[in-house]
């Protein structure tokens, strides 16, 4: 994908209240250990003030009367210094209770977070994942929620626990001098002003930095799945150059965010310390000139601390708050594929194992019996009634577009009967994966309709429908595992033996007794240690053990050798015995042998008929066979 489509931007989140109210909803379940957690905030906040009116209290109340009087009794100030050691104590435990129990509630919510994540995603339309890149998707798994453990486990608590010590620490300045508080306050709105300008211009560059990451990871996932063909073709330099591109967006992002988000601590700093200083010469004017009746010296060293301790929390709230937007940025895009439509299911006809009587009688089967029915509940009388799968699957009139403006199959409409092998021809895009695709409705027609057995496939759940079809793809997808699991992928509670025969089957037994550890051999990297041909030979086997009533064959022996082909044949012509086929094929000579041959061409049905009929009839079938026309 070119990066300009994949640029990040720095746009606000659309909703920052509502999105944050959605993350926080996921705390509900953990408000017993929540209750906890704000209890030791709050011992921990008491221990921080209590340690800095100490100081006053210990200049006012024991070290000037010990000077004055010139007692050498320090058993009054060692009691006192016990106290303080052991409140302090109690603090520092509350502090670590504090972030031991918050990293059990942000982990919990991460799992659960990942875990809505992935259920909604397998509930996604294939339209999902045609316009979003894995990389892409995958970003929102890592990065994103990331950003959520940071806000959770750090900024949440950080922040809450500013705002209590703030308020505590505010009422210990007030009944310190409400003359000096007043003062401090003057100087915070500098601070305040300062912090809301800075955060809101990292603000749009945080969240521009979680989107531009999201391209570059994107990007980096192609690469890693395309390295063959950017070798081939020599772009070597081209994708450095595009990759450069990206990896400056992500870095001006980055780097405009943490310029503003790291300006703030040092300019609030140095305003702390001019309002120190203005502190300093407030209130010494007010003690000199007082004469301590409006403010010791201690009550002053205790402000002092006070004011220090008031603008820690202000400046914890301003860095927090960048994590926040940042959080903020990353649940958002969490949020927008959880918030997309899932797959529309409203079909209400079941598969199930069936048991046929001679008379035609069908009753349902727990067990497997190798015969299939649709079964019907009838909301309107309450009853339920069965119909013998037997693969008639007929379109007419069917009109599809991928977008609503283009429409790439015109008036499709075809019979397949019970065990007819129905072959598609045409040139690539002539429209043959898309046909397949309509009847195990990855994609929903824009008109027409579709029947199997003689039921609109809207009518049919699609778990069943899709249960009711094996599907054999061009490109094969094969998981991490071993051999024996990625055959019984297609029926899970497949013994060793099926999958063994399936894999004989498809003639993959043999290349799989080759390997080192046979069918237990260890697959990773979507098989990369095999060859294509073997991949396919194995997705074969996969369909095999499913044992389906009706097959989908799309270029299922493009990547075999012709001599395989040969071998594969007959396992392929078995495996197809007694069933619909739908079989997608560039080689003719895999297909002369079909019930019926459709030459498609821009996504309509131009020639249909046997092979000899087709030639008989010498028009574009004809003259690809002999070679006249080729398949592009």
């Amino acid at each position: 994908m070119p990066p300009a489509k994949m640029r990040g931007d720095g746009r606000m989140a659309k909703d920052p209240k509502k999105t944050l109210l959605r993350l926080l909803s996921y705390l509900k379940k953990y408000w017993p250990t929540l209750v906890i957690v704000l209890l030791c905030v709050l011992a921990t906040a008491f221990a921080s003030i209590t340690g800095s009116t100490a100081l006053g209290d210990l200049v006012d109340e024991f070290i000037l009367p010990m000077v004055a009087s010139g007692s050498t009794d320090f058993t009054p100030l060692t009691q006192f210094i016990f106290r303080i050691a052991c409140i302090f104590a109690v603090g520092a435990l509350a502090s670590f209770l504090q972030s031991y129990l918050m990293v059990g509630v942000t982990q919990g919510i991460q799992k659960t977070v990942r875990d809505e994540m992935f259920r909604k995603m397998q509930s996604l339309p294939l339209r999902y994942f045609d316009t979003n890149t894995a990389g892409n998707i995958m970003s929102r798994y890592t990065s994103d929620i990331d950003t959520l453990r940071q806000m959770i486990s750090q900024s949440i608590p950080q922040t809450v626990s500013a705002i209590i010590t703030l308020v505590v620490v505010f009422s210990a300045m007030v009944a310190e001098s409400w003359i000096l508080t007043i003062v401090t306050m003057i100087t915070v709105l500098g601070v305040v002003f300062v912090t809301k300008y800075l955060a809101g211009k990292a603000g749009k560059y945080f969240i521009g930095q979680q989107r531009s990451l999201g391209a570059l990871n994107g990007y980096i996932e192609e690469m890693i799945t395309g390295q063959k063909v950017v070798k081939i073709f020599n772009h070597e330099e081209i994708c450095k150059d595009e990759f450069n591109e990206l990896n400056g967006i992500l870095q001006k992002n980055a780097f405009s965010a943490g310029k503003f988000s790291n300006m703030m601590g040092p300019i609030n700093n140095n305003l702390g310390y001019v309002q120190y200083a203005i502190l300093a010469i407030v209130g010494g004017t007010i003690v000199v000139n007082s004469n301590g009746s409006l403010l010791t010296l201690g009550s002053l060293m205790t402000f002092m601390i006070l004011s220090r301790n008031f603008n820690q929390p202000i400046n914890q709230i301003s860095n927090q708050f960048n994590s926040i937007i940042m959080a903020l940025a990353g649940a958002e895009r969490v949020f927008e594929l959880m918030d997309e439509k899932p797959e529309i299911d409203e079909g209400y006809v079941k598969l199930v194992n069936a048991h046929i009587a001679e008379d035609g009688t069908i009753t349902e089967s727990v067990e497997r019996t190798g015969r299939w029915a649709w079964k019907h509940y009838h909301k309107a009388d309450d009853t339920t009634t069965y119909t013998e799968l037997k693969g008639d699957i007929t379109m007419f009139n069917v009109d599809f577009g991928y977008v609503p403006e283009k429409t790439v199959l015109h008036d499709i409409t075809l019979y397949a009967r019970p065990g007819q092998k129905i072959a598609f021809v045409g040139a690539t895009g002539a429209g043959k994966t898309t046909i397949t695709n309509l009847i195990n409705r990855f994609y929903d027609i824009g008109d027409g309709k579709i029947r199997y057995d003689d039921i609109n496939i809207n009518k049919i759940c699609k778990a069943d429908l899709r249960r009711s079809l094996g599907v054999v793809l061009q490109e094969t997808n094969l998981f991490t595992g071993t051999v024996m699991e990625n055959i019984r992928y297609g029926k899970l509670d497949a013994t060793d033996e099926e999958c063994i025969q399936a894999a004989k089957l498809a003639n993959a037994h043999d290349f799989i007794t080759r390997l080192p550890q046979g069918y237990q051999t260890e697959l990773t990297g979507n098989g990369a240690s095999l060859s294509q041909g073997q991949r396919q030979l194995i997705a074969i086997a996969r369909a095999a053990v499913a044992d389906p009533p009706v097959m989908i064959l799309d270029e299922a022996t493009s990547s075999i050798d012709t001599r395989t082909e040969r071998l594969v044949q007959n396992g392929m012509d078995a495996l197809m015995h007694g069933r619909t086929v739908f079989v997608i094929a560039h080689r003719l000579s895999t297909i002369m042998n079909s019930d019926c041959i459709m030459v498609l061409d821009h996504g309509r049905i131009i020639e249909r008929g046997t092979h000899d009929e087709l030639i008989e009839k010498k028009g574009t079938y004809y003259k690809l066979y002999t070679g006249v026309f080729e398949l592009e």
